[in-house]
């Protein structure tokens, strides 16, 4: 039987600090995507979804397994997609174009980013997506979806769910957005195009 497993972090669990917290990797990381990985492992025991990859799990299931899987796939491109804080840490490469071309600056796109994220009601995810035409798209996704589910390839996204920020900046969702643009890396961002 096939079993996820954790994802290893590409850095240390104090590495994003300020802008996220060794306590905060802690508990999102070691506890919530852990329950995630040992759900769906439970979940998916003696089913079809043993066998399948995790993107075709969300796009195929629902109920707790598509919750556990979409969940999964979410957090591992968001631990993934960062690096050590940078002050001024702009976009490189095909995404640098693509963001000025498409929202005029980096500024236009972070202000447009952080406040679909602000924005979404309950908990979720903001993201970038890139669509079957190469445009580049925003999208709000409640709970545990993914852009993969409207057919757009994910490029970047941050997590709103209070559990992301809330020992790091209680109830300040916008400071929390904003922040994470020192840590984004954009090199990870590329390789996803």
């Amino acid at each position: 039987m096939k079993k996820f497993e954790l994802i290893k972090l590409p850095y240390e669990a104090d590495a994003l600090e300020p802008v996220i917290s060794k306590e905060t990797i802690g508990f999102h990381h070691g506890k919530h995507l852990q329950a995630y990985v040992n759900n769906l492992n439970a979940a998916i025991e003696g089913t079809a979804f043993e066998e399948m990859p995790l993107e075709e799990i969300v796009k195929s299931s629902e109920g707790g397994v598509f919750n556990n899987a979409g969940q999964i796939l979410n957090h591992n491109h968001y631990f993934l997609q960062f690096r050590a804080p940078k002050a001024d840490n702009r976009p490189t490469g095909e995404i640098a174009v693509m963001i000025d071309m498409q929202f005029g600056s980096f500024e236009a796109f972070k202000e447009a980013f952080v406040k679909k994220g602000a924005t979404l009601f309950g908990s979720g995810w903001v993201w970038l997506s890139v669509d079957k035409d190469g445009k580049l798209v925003i999208t709000q996704e409640a709970n545990a979806n993914n852009p993969v589910l409207h057919g757009l390839k994910p490029l970047l996204t941050f997590d709103v769910w209070e559990h992301a920020y809330y020992l790091d900046y209680q109830n300040r969702r916008p400071d929390h957005l904003s922040a994470l643009w020192q840590i984004v890396d954009w090199d990870f961002v590329n390789g996803c195009l």
